[in-house]
């Protein structure tokens, strides 16, 4: 060797020594005159992180449950798993402590040896070939790179430069570890920790996501490629780079050899296995796309719920939070099965939704929230991430199934369900303006009052309440209206679970005060406010969610609960969490609901709007139910509930194409005219899930009525004949056109009456069309 190499060995061999003797002096001798100063000023630094460190918890991925305890759903920013140390085959431990740190039961954090070894040797090659960071050191500098500098890059830097000061806080650091913790506590954090991939952090995770396995069930061959790779888990991924990674994998069987954990006919055997992996890697899908199509829906509720329940996406992402929920798996593949069979998933415009709500006192809980669609991302595939089931989606509005707030508030003002109410078949109010030019004008500039026509002249012009609402007359609610008060029918909405819809504006977003007039106020706002009458015909958008809350309002003696998804949540240590829930409230007196429950149990019967979708499946167990269907025929819907379960569908278009949808001996499809019921596909979806659902199930009563409540409180006089006008072209006019979005189907204009069949003409057998 020359001058000039004996020169350059000597400068490196000197700045190892000092560098040793810096780690030495800093760690025994911190107030040292030469290192002073230093000193001082990573004291506090030190103290600080290694206090984080041991009084924090890594990120932690959070799973969600079915109500049996089957993982359905997982959200994280890593994707990792806390393991006890007896989770942890010993194979895996052996290869760790073979390839990476002998002597780990021996040194108290930083291995003098090791050090003064790696730096004669580093020094003899002229380049880095051995390191000499123990355990210890590499769990403090993951810590440092993946949790505290996590969401920082200036700090991940920080923990990874290459320097005197960061080797010293770390060897301090590693050393105040080994103090706090036993060997086996820091072993297992360790494992917990490091990363095995761009996501894959932890030995459970690794596990599952290249073998798919558990860390208690790793084979030597396994454990000795997972060991390997924390040294270079990019450049060691063995997917990515299987040569790479099987060279490694045998550098450490030849290194368990060494240590006398596997003898040499072992070894040459695992040196000669394939790698084995899962195909392809796959580490567990985070978010509510790897709930997959049927639990996708459930689960994005499940995180806007717990959203407004006091938590934050980052937090669940980190949490390690086990979310116990309500989702019944057989009742979800039950609705999946009956909205696909009613309208294939590949449908083009038109979705089919349904919630599941079991009704109750305490709470209610959704236990299936699906549509026709596929929770994903994969447009093609008519997938979407729209929260179709339980968000404000059907921007076209229910129809006539809004008549059944009418009638509450009607029960509330002294009617009974018995109360004779008028239906004409055309009917001109002189209590609601804003009718279409074709009304009666007020004697008002350009104002006309509120006109409206029957699907047709069969009705009879008066019928018992119960009637109205098993047949529908238009007519028969306007006037219900005028003798109740708009404003206690648009509450009764808000009152009986319609409360997010009514809170959006008729466009079914949330009100924007700088958009047009219309768009400005609430649905509450807008109806009750401009006194238009149409409310009672459900015109806007609503969610399927609600309406399915809605019956288990009325199935729950009036009790409304917020629909919960949630069961209980737990912490990463298996503690409860408490959430803020709003408590249930008494929506209307008892009495009330059952008669309205009572009043609305005629619909699957007889004459009723959704008989010929009961009789298709055989129903026969008491129920309550509503159909409806909006005028221009873009969506309908159903309503029911027995004291066992309430369900909502609503069939709509959800398309950027305001069309109508038609049905026939195929698929719905989108058409010019429209010609769907609330009674055809919306009730036949709700019959097909609920026959399944209550196979098993003891039948049960209906409430009883209270003589109040079924006869009147005597305040209400028999309905006075009615002067009739000629049939209006339109009913109402519309409202302001709410402009079209490519990401949500445009609002409609609020629509004339909706179409209603014929209520049989007396001593007439035909039913009505189902509606």
């Amino acid at each position: 060797m020359d001058r000039k190499g004996i020169a350059r060995c000597t400068a490196k061999l000197a700045g190892l020594c000092l560098l040793a003797g810096a780690l030495v002096a800093g760690l025994l001798f911190p107030a040292t005159a030469t290192l002073g100063a230093l000193s001082n000023k990573l004291s506090d630094q030190v103290q600080s992180t290694l206090a984080e460190m041991l009084n924090s918890d890594p990120p932690l991925m959070t799973t969600v449950t079915d109500k049996d305890g089957t993982a359905i759903a997982h959200l994280y920013d890593q994707y990792r798993v806390r393991t006890p140390p007896d989770k942890i085959s010993p194979h895996m431990k052996d290869a760790l402590f073979a390839i990476e740190d002998r002597r780990f039961y021996d040194h108290h954090g930083v291995d003098w040896l090791a050090s003064l070894r790696a730096a004669a040797r580093n020094n003899a090659s002229g380049s880095v070939e051995q390191g000499a960071s123990t355990l210890t050191q590499q769990y403090v500098k993951n810590y440092l790179v993946h949790v505290l500098g996590r969401t920082d890059k200036n700090a991940q830097r920080a923990a990874q430069e290459q320097s005197i000061t960061r080797k010293l806080r770390e060897a301090r650091i590693a050393v105040g570890i080994e103090t706090a913790l036993s060997k086996d506590e820091i072993l297992a954090r360790y494992l917990d920790l490091v990363p095995f991939g761009s996501t894959i952090f932890g030995v459970a995770a690794a596990a599952q996501a290249y073998f798919d396995t558990t860390p208690d069930k790793l084979t030597i061959p396994q454990a000795a490629t997972l060991a390997g790779m924390v040294n270079s888990p990019t450049a060691l991924d063995p997917e990515a780079r299987p040569d790479k990674a099987v060279e490694r994998r045998n550098l450490v069987i030849d290194a368990m050899l060494t240590d006398g954990k596997v003898s040499k006919e072992e070894a040459d055997r695992h040196k000669n296995a394939p790698l084995g992996l899962q195909e392809p890697v796959r580490p567990l899908q985070t978010g509510c796309v790897g709930a997959g199509p049927s639990y996708g829906f459930f689960c994005s509720f499940l995180v806007e719920y717990l959203t407004e329940s006091g938590f934050n996406l980052e937090e669940l992402k980190i949490g390690g939070y086990r979310v116990e929920t309500t989702l019944d798996p057989k009742i979800t593949e039950h609705a999946k099965q009956a909205v696909e069979a009613q309208a294939p998933k590949n449908t083009p415009g038109v979705a089919n939704t349904m919630a599941v709500v079991r009704p109750g006192k305490d709470a209610h809980e959704v236990v299936a929230l699906v549509a026709n669609r596929d929770y994903g991302l994969k447009k093609e595939e008519f997938q979407t991430q729209f929260d179709l089931p339980s968000g404000v989606e059907n921007k076209f509005g229910t129809g006539s199934v809004y008549k059944v707030f009418t009638a509450a508030a009607a029960l509330e003002k002294g009617f009974g369900i018995d109360t004779v109410v008028a239906s004409p078949n055309t009917y001109t109010s002189k209590v609601f303006k804003g009718g279409a030019a074709s009304c009666p004008a007020t004697g008002e500039p350009n104002t006309y009052w509120y006109c409206l026509s029957n699907h047709n002249d069969r009705y009879p012009p008066q019928m018992p309440l119960r009637q109205a609402l098993a047949t529908s007359p238009n007519t028969a609610f306007v006037i219900l209206e005028e003798k109740t008060g708009l404003q206690a029918v648009v509450d009764m909405a808000s009152r009986l679970g319609m409360r997010k819809t009514m809170s959006t504006n008729i466009a079914g977003v949330q009100p924007d005060p700088n958009g047009p007039k219309d768009l400005r106020v609430s649905q509450a706002q807008f109806y009750a406010g401009n006194g238009n009458a149409s409310f009672t015909l459900g015109p806007a958008p609503s969610s399927t969610l609600e309406l399915a809350n809605v019956a288990a309002t009325i199935m729950s003696g009036g009790t409304w609960c917020k629909p919960t998804p949630i069961r209980r949540v737990l912490d990463r240590d298996g503690k409860p969490v408490e959430l803020k829930r709003p408590p249930c409230e008494q929506a209307v007196p008892e009495p009330l609901a059952n008669a309205l429950a009572v009043g609305l149990s005629e619909d699957s019967k007889g004459m009723g709007t959704a008989a010929a979708a009961a009789r298709k499946v055989d129903w026969k167990r008491p129920m309550m139910g509503k159909t409806g269907t909006t005028e221009e025929y873009k969506s309908a819907a159903y309503m029911g509930a027995t004291p066992d379960y309430a369900a909502a569908v609503q069939v709509f278009n959800d398309s950027t194409s305001p069309k109508g949808i038609c049905i026939s001996a195929g698929p719905p499809q989108l058409c010019p005219e429209g010609n769907i019921y609330g009674g055809t596909v919306p009730a036949a979806t709700w019959f097909d899930t609920m026959t399944k659902v209550h196979a098993d199930l003891p039948e049960k009563p209906l409430p009883q009525v209270e003589e109040r409540f079924l006869r009147g409180d005597g305040s209400i006089a028999p309905p006075a004949p009615v002067t009739t006008a000629p049939r209006p072209e339109a009913a109402v006019p519309p409202p302001a056109a709410v402009p079209p979005s490519p990401a949500v189907p445009p609002s409609p204009a609020t629509p004339p009456p909706a179409a209603v069949p014929p209520s049989p003409a007396p001593g007439s057998s035909s039913p009505p069309p189902p509606r």
